[in-house]
């Protein structure tokens, strides 16, 4: 075998998910809404991938679409080899067993109606993983016992439960078919701090327990900080900037991963950090016009930005970024 196909052969082995020029377009009376527009990135296996973006930069819209919740609307989405964009639904449900979503809604996410065995157990009787009362009961345990649900909650429903207990529950639906990729999307975003730490910490436990790989989609960097290894920075549907985390933490390229780590509080009273403060409004995702679409908040922009969409590239290694002035932050 060449050193080329050895290597090619290694980089898929390394690359459970592969995303290529992915796009997703909604239609509106106004035009194509360019929800997410030609992203492209890898999630290594075992690995956690953080996505990180203010509302409505197209985060939530792309986990959906790797798991095929959303079709997209052009690109490529390999999982482990597999093209999930063009799959037969019929392989979809067995794709389905080793990548799944946890939502960021832990009430909304489940029916109210169900008891905690029933929603945490419905995976398994769907594809059939079990064929009796007993098996049902000791599986649905052993997954409580893994989230660490209490044993008396078994038949309990999910109005007498906190947040913190009901997102327990959608991780234990989650893995309740054994998934090789989780898709988080906001998971600890409507719970309190402490509850917060609780349940990164559990999935940072399970990760490393099951050697589990994610997509971790927040708005939070101190929690995409504390769970990633890489962080994708998304605005506007596009991804402006791309590396490991304690390199994109310690000196982003982008100006707006700038603007955003500039944000985030410090907790030492007397460390002051340097605020960038943001003017002008958030673009229209609708028919974008050809440019930087962070340009007309960007304290940096040249004649050259708005003439055409920067490409996103690598400026040292393993760190990407879309902006002409990319190097001048190194």
């Amino acid at each position: 075998m060449s050193g080329e196909a050895a290597a090619g052969m290694a980089g898929a082995e390394k690359n459970l998910v592969r995303v290529a020029k992915l796009k997703k377009y909604f239609s509106t009376p106004f035009g194509n809404l360019h929800a997410v527009d030609d992203i492209s990135f890898d999630i290594r296996r075992g690995s956690t991938l953080g996505m990180v973006g203010e509302s409505g930069c197209g985060k939530s819209t792309t986990g959906r679409l790797l798991v095929r919740l959303l079709e997209a609307t052009a690109g490529t989405i390999l999982y482990d080899g597999i093209d999930v964009t063009t799959a037969p639904e019929r392989d979809m449900k067995t794709l389905r067993t080793r990548m799944q979503m946890i939502f960021q809604d832990p009430y909304s996410s489940i029916n109210p109606r169900h008891t905690v065995a029933s929603l945490i157990g419905e995976p398994l009787r769907i594809h059939k993983i079990v064929h009796n009362t007993t098996e049902f009961e000791r599986r649905v345990r052993e997954l409580m016992d893994t989230v660490g649900l209490a044993d008396r909650l078994y038949d309990a429903y999910p109005h007498e439960l906190d947040g913190g207990r009901r997102q327990r529950i959608g991780i234990a639906r989650a893995l309740a078919l054994h998934p090789q990729f989780i898709v988080c999307d906001e998971p600890v975003s409507a719970l309190d701090v402490s509850i917060q730490a609780q349940i990164l910490n559990l999935l940072m436990d399970l990760q490393e327990k099951l050697g589990l790989t994610y997509l971790f989609i927040t708005h939070d960097l101190s929690v995409v900080k504390h769970i990633s290894e890489d962080i994708v920075i998304m605005y506007l549907g596009q991804i402006v900037e791309r590396g490991p985390t304690g390199e994109l933490f310690d000196k982003p390229l982008h100006p707006y991963s700038r603007a955003l780590l500039s944000a985030i509080p410090l907790p030492e009273l007397d460390t002051r950090r340097d605020r960038i403060i943001l003017k002008s409004e958030v673009s229209s995702p609708i028919e974008p016009p050809p440019g930087c679409r962070f340009a007309p908040r960007c304290a940096h922009v040249r004649p050259e930005c708005t003439a055409a969409d920067p490409a996103l590239r690598e400026v040292s290694p393993g760190r990407f970024a879309a902006c002409v002035l990319a190097e001048r932050f190194l």
